[in-house]
């Protein structure tokens, strides 16, 4: 028997678009920043074009701003 701390099903997978290159991929939560990192090394010279999804990246920001009671008036 394997033992695994997390199977591929379980793992969250957040997309990750490049615009230049025109793609889209899912990669590991776990995984996310040098996923991005080596892809933006390897294709771009370094430079920040493949990101979050930004309809992703937004969801997030608001849900942290929601509970961290930034959107409450008062």
């Amino acid at each position: 028997m394997t033992n695994t701390s997390e199977s591929d099903e379980e793992t969250p997978r957040v997309p990750v678009v490049c615009p230049d290159c025109d793609t889209t991929s899912r990669v590991p939560l776990s995984k996310l920043a040098d996923a991005i990192d080596r892809h933006n090394e390897q294709l771009h010279d370094g430079d920040d074009v493949a990101a979050v999804d930004p309809d992703i990246a937004d969801q997030i920001a608001n849900l942290a701003a929601t509970d961290l009671g930034l959107l409450e008036d008062d």
